[in-house]
């Protein structure tokens, strides 16, 4: 229904599985590419995963994972799969930057006072007038650019990493870039 993850990135590996499991099956717990969903697999046998990898999870022939177990919440995450979720993101973005700055290009309002790059922090009117006005003149490339004609506006790729996180916990009212968490599930 377009809403699944052909690849995700390793944020945690346990190859005893977790310490409440009786088989001791190797899982990992990995964030999705796509619509950043967060993922509970099973590892197939003597396959061995690292931290940021980049592994298929789709419908086919998967070469490291041998089923999805579960859809997680942020809450669920381990301590060690939070900690490495900023670093696997900050890799996500700049792996799709051409798409990120899709967003920045063409962002629009939400409503007559709501633009949606308002609803990253560190970006209010001044820099949404700063934003505007400069995408007007030309597009922008990347991040660097971005950040080299808007010297003063904070790091815009931290800035959506962060926006990111704010999702991932349910802290927001629009969702932007996450998959909005699933009722009941």
């Amino acid at each position: 229904m377009g809403m699944e993850e052909e690849y995700a990135w390793v944020i945690d590996f346990l190859p005893g599985g977790r310490s409440d499991q009786r088989a001791g099956e190797p899982i990992a717990q990995l964030l999705g590419e796509h619509f950043f969903t967060l993922f509970e697999v099973s590892v197939k046998p003597g396959k061995t995963l690292t931290f940021g990898q980049r592994i298929y999870i789709g419908p086919a022939e998967r070469e490291e994972v041998e089923r999805i177990r579960k859809r997680l919440t942020y809450d669920e995450l381990t301590g060690t799969a939070r900690t490495e979720l900023s670093n696997c993101l900050g890799k996500i973005l700049h792996y799709r930057e051409a798409e990120f700055m899709s967003f920045f290009n063409k962002a629009g309002p939400l409503s007559v006072r709501l633009h949606q790059l308002e609803l990253i922090n560190g970006i209010g009117k001044r820099h949404l007038l700063q934003i505007l006005e400069a995408r007007e003149t030309k597009p922008f490339e990347n991040f660097a650019d971005l950040h080299a004609r808007l010297p003063l506006m904070p790091d815009p790729a931290q800035l959506l990493v962060n926006r990111i996180l704010e999702e991932m916990q349910g802290k927001v009212q629009h969702y932007l870039f996450v998959r909005p968490p699933a009722r009941n599930e």
